[in-house]
């Protein structure tokens, strides 16, 4: 078994392990990259990159049956699953350059194409060979859990590290939860054909306001999808070549396909996180606000270290690791002005807090909301039934904003923008947003702020006084 003397060592060649290892690289430090996997992760191979080349492939599928309004006539499409699962590979074959071996070699890194474990506090061991590091940065990620629903270790079921290797339409996939993945991938097979029902156990899409998801939910419904909330299942057997899901007070549901997108697991096991002193819960490996773990020496970031699971949050908190490593310098993990998307049709975009958030935590604040149909914009492409709700504090602070729009990820970015800079409501406002946009509605919801000021009485009567000056 040889050795390496490194200066940062990275365990995982994800978005987070990826950003680490190329910034640190780059200026110049000795970098060692463990990956077991794929290169890229889970965000390229199985996540975010696969599932939005199907949802664009189902957009355009559902094109074909949503143009009456326009005056072009509604036909049915001849979908090519397999052909659709052949696009979604080639946009990962598209992008895998970026994050490959190859590349990270290249700027000089360390690649090692094997599981790493901890040995004792300063070592890990990976490929025969045993790694010393200045700094450790674990970003393993997360893996899709397996609810505890009776029968479901006997039967054959996808996840989305195994559905995009299907190259068959589903007859009826039934999906298990009704969170961001549960509802994406509801959408787009139900428009590329597929007979689809969601079962949820609580409230579908619950993270996010009641008022805006129930706009989506909507909509997901009028296409068709049958979407359950509160469902309770009692159990889950094979039937031929699909499967019987058993529900308490309903009839069974027979499916050709199941698929559980139901919550996620921190990738921990294997490491052996108790040699280097690491500690870590069911939620995953626990970090100080610097990333930093009960190691002083290793960091965590990611999926791995709890918190919000994005891939734009690994790859922020890649940044702040290495600022604190190559530069001493103190760092903040701060998540109050991370946005989120679920890209569904319309999307579903968030940053900082909800209506219901500022209830409790900010009093005297304001709602702004503003309705797409009052946008020209979104009139001219019938596409009006989405809003916007900024939360606004007695002081014009920025606290929050939600919006249910198309390209609704688009549209938060000023406001994720405006939050991060802690500017006021006022900046927005001030903003000349180019007509005809649906950027408009950030800028009418904000204008609503001053909604009450032409009718208050001292308002009146300067404007009073200074009539008299000519």
């Amino acid at each position: 078994m040889s050795n390496i003397t490194c200066d940062i060592c990275v365990i995982g060649a994800g978005s987070g392990g990826l950003s680490t290892a190329a910034a640190a690289a780059q200026f110049g430090e000795n970098v060692v990259l463990i990956e077991k996997g794929e290169m890229g992760g889970d965000c390229l191979n199985y996540g975010c990159v696969p599932s939005k080349a199907l949802l664009a492939a189902a957009k355009h599928a559902h094109a074909f049956t949503s143009g009456e309004p326009f005056g072009i006539a509604a036909q049915k499409p001849k979908v090519d699953f397999a052909a659709v699962n052949g696009h979604v590979h080639s946009v990962i074959a598209a992008i895998a350059p970026h994050d490959s071996q190859q590349r990270f070699e290249g700027l000089g890194v360390t690649v090692i194409r094997a599981a790493g474990r901890f040995v004792d506090a300063n070592t890990v061991e990976a490929g025969g060979q045993r790694i010393t590091a200045r700094r450790f940065v674990i970003a393993t990620g997360s893996s899709p859990a397996a609810p505890p629903i009776p029968g479901l270790d006997k039967v054959d079921y996808l996840t989305n590290e195994t559905l995009f290797d299907n190259c068959t339409l589903p007859d009826h996939l039934i999906i298990i939860g009704g969170g961001p993945i549960g509802m994406e991938m509801a959408q787009a097979h139900r428009r590329l054909g597929a007979k689809v029902t969601v079962l949820e156990a609580f409230t579908p899409l619950g993270k996010d306001d009641p008022e805006l998801t129930a706009i989506v939910l909507e909509h997901l419904k009028d296409e068709g999808v049958d979407i359950r909330a509160g469902a309770k299942i009692t159990g889950i057997a094979q039937s031929g070549k699909g499967v019987t899901v058993t529900l308490e007070g309903e009839a069974p549901l027979n499916g050709s396909h199941l698929l559980v997108a139901a919550g996620r697991k921190p990738n921990v096991d294997g490491l052996n996180l108790e040699a280097a002193g690491i500690e870590y819960g069911r939620r995953g490996i626990k970090v100080d606000k610097g990333l930093r773990t009960a190691n002083r020496k290793v960091y965590a970031i990611g999926d791995v270290a709890g918190g919000l699971q994005f891939t734009h949050v690994a790859g922020y908190q890649a940044g702040l690791a290495v600022r604190s490593i190559l530069f001493r310098l103190p760092v903040s993990n701060e998540t109050r002005f991370i946005p989120w998307v679920t890209y569904t049709d319309p999307e579903l975009a968030h940053v900082g807090l909800t209506e219901a958030q500022a209830k409790a935590q900010a009093p005297g604040h304001s709602v702004l909301r503003w309705h797409f149909k009052d946008n020209d914009r979104a009139q001219a492409e019938r596409r009006t039934s989405g809003m916007i709700k900024a939360v606004v504090s007695a002081k014009g602070d920025i606290l929050g904003c939600s919006i249910v729009a198309p390209n609704a990820g688009e549209l938060i970015q000023p406001w994720a923008l405006a939050m991060s800079s802690e500017l006021k409501i006022k900046a927005m406002i001030d903003m000349v947003a180019a007509y005809p946009t649906l950027t408009e509605v950030s800028k009418r919801a904000a204008t609503s702020y001053y909604a009450g000021l032409p009718k208050k009485p001292f308002v009146r009567k300067v404007i009073g006084l200074l009539k008299m000056f000519g």
